[in-house]
């Protein structure tokens, strides 16, 4: 990748006139909130071909991405270049999925840099590493807020995404209640749906207990199915999409959706155009 010599002022300039406010206007209504792929799903394709498979995710209709841990890697050369990318082809990076390690010291102020050149408004905890009691997760919430203190002044925001640890009652309670309650309400609880729902929870009461926190969500199905668990394309599992949407869009908060898929019959670029023309005939829009 080439050496764009954007200045840090230039993004900030540039992001501010973006039309990323979406909570509270005409993008809140329904069938206009945004639809963007986690880049897990494309991974393989992604790692041999960044720019082609952006370009390609693109092209399939997605107005969006979320790029996974891997972008931490990234220079900051090579983020203008992926920023200039995402401009031309008129598409968002909304957020970023990190390591629970990015969000203190040196390690966040790099993860701040990228994130700030691509443009992204929030720096998602994808997981915290082990499996600690009570105790740990305040900690873990902790550390989110410490983040969100340091991150506010340039606009970037945090979140935490869930897996089936979060939703597994621990010690007479479920870990991602003791995020929610020990994190505050600009941190977001970003839903992963499949997972809540193999872990036995059920994401549309999650969302109507947290109002106003779950601003995305990982469009992921599930199966009960041994033989097929996550290897479903969007809306062939067990998750009630009409039911989740619009609790998201009347309370829940959501700023935009993201289709994810880990795996399925067809090739990964082929997985998520048919994810997203699913995710459109069960959304409207």
């Amino acid at each position: 990748m080439t050496n764009h010599l954007w200045s840090r002022r230039s993004f900030l300039a540039m992001g501010a006139l973006l039309p990323w406010a979406l909570r509270g206007t005409a993008a809140s209504a329904a069938g206009t909130i945004p639809v963007g792929l986690e880049m897990y799903s494309v991974r393989d394709a992604l790692s041999k071909d960044p720019l082609g498979t952006v370009r390609a995710v693109a092209e399939m209709g997605y107005q969006g991405l979320e790029f996974y841990a891997p972008y931490f890697d990234w220079s900051a050369a090579q983020a203008k270049d992926m920023r200039k990318l995402l401009d031309d082809l008129g598409i968002r990076s909304f957020s970023t999925h990190n390591d629970s390690d990015y969000f203190s010291g040196d390690q966040l102020q790099h993860a701040r840099e990228i994130n700030l050149i691509l443009g992204s408004k929030y720096m998602v905890m994808a997981s915290s590493h082990g499996k600690p009691g009570p105790e740990g997760w305040r900690r873990v919430a902790d550390t989110l807020n410490a983040a969100a203190d340091k991150l506010e002044a340039d606009g970037l925001k945090v979140g935490y995404h869930n897996h089936q640890t979060e939703f597994t009652v621990t010690d007479g309670v479920r870990p991602i209640e003791i995020l929610a309650k020990n994190t505050r309400p600009s941190v977001m609880l970003q839903l992963d749906v499949g997972t809540c729902i193999e872990a036995g929870s059920d994401p549309l009461a999650w969302i109507k207990a947290n109002p106003g926190r779950i601003r995305s969500m990982h469009c992921k199905d599930w199966s009960p199915d041994a033989a097929k668990k996550y290897s479903v394309l969007f809306g062939e599992g067990v998750a009630d999409w009409k039911s989740l949407f619009h609790a998201a869009e009347n309370g829940g908060g959501i700023e935009y959706y993201l289709v994810e898929q880990e795996g399925s019959r067809f090739s990964e670029l082929d997985t998520a155009r048919k994810c997203l023309l699913g995710f459109r005939a069960a959304h409207g829009a």
